[in-house]
């Protein structure tokens, strides 16, 4: 009797063309957790923690996620290297109509969707604990460019100066002091870029390390 009803499953299988468990099952659990694992410490505990920034933890972990999802799909298919190509290709003209997603933000999402790749893609050549290296080195190097080596992160900020008249090299100091009273933030340096005395204004771009500003949230423009 239960070797009739085996028998009748695989053959409603093969009627509708589904697979209903296969032991990819378990291998896919596995990766899922370690990708979840490494990429909430690169979100949660190191990016967060430095920027205290919430507005791209939701792309963050949606844009991992659906990377892993969808790399460990088709991983199925046999077309890994066409694959990866086109993938790549499909984020690199991906271009989000809202502000400029900054340098280290970007950073960021290359970061986790590489490893997101790379625990959905890994050969069954590779083991756990070499997958395991690959996740835990990149953290521990970003970890030690954060909070090691590039404790202070300097932010530039390009700002429409209308003060030509200090824009001299002789009046730095009382431009930088000028700068500082009215933007409110103390500025490590500044340069001058395109001067229009047409309008009497010139364009500044100013450097700080916006975790010494009592409002460290500045944008880049």
């Amino acid at each position: 009797m239960l070797i009739n009803l085996f028998l009748a499953k695989n053959k409603a299988n093969n009627v509708i063309g589904l697979q209903w468990f296969d032991e990819d099952f378990y291998l896919l659990l596995i990766r899922l957790c370690v990708n979840v694992v490494f990429i909430t410490i690169l979100i949660r505990f190191l990016y967060y923690a430095k920027t205290k920034r919430k507005d791209y933890l939701f792309t963050y972990y949606l844009i991992g996620t659906i990377t892993f999802f969808l790399c460990f799909g088709l991983k199925k298919l046999d077309i890994d290297t066409g694959m990866g190509l086109g993938l790549f290709a499909i984020f690199g003209i991906i271009r989000y109509r809202t502000d400029a997603i900054e340098i280290k933000e970007m950073t960021y999402l290359f970061l986790i969707i590489g490893l997101s790749v790379v625990n959905a893609l890994a050969s069954n050549q590779l083991s756990i604990a070499e997958m395991a290296l690959i996740n835990v080195f990149m953290v521990v190097l970003t970890y030690i460019l954060e909070f090691l080596w590039l404790m202070k992160h300097e932010t530039r900020k390009t700002i429409n100066y209308e003060r030509i008249d200090l824009i001299t090299p002789d009046k730095a100091s009382e431009m930088k002091k000028d700068i500082e009273t009215r933007t409110g933030l103390s500025i490590n340096r500044f340069e001058i870029g395109k001067i229009d005395f047409l309008n009497d204004t010139a364009q500044v771009r100013i450097f700080y390390y916006a975790e010494e500003q009592e409002f460290s949230d500045y944008h880049v423009d």
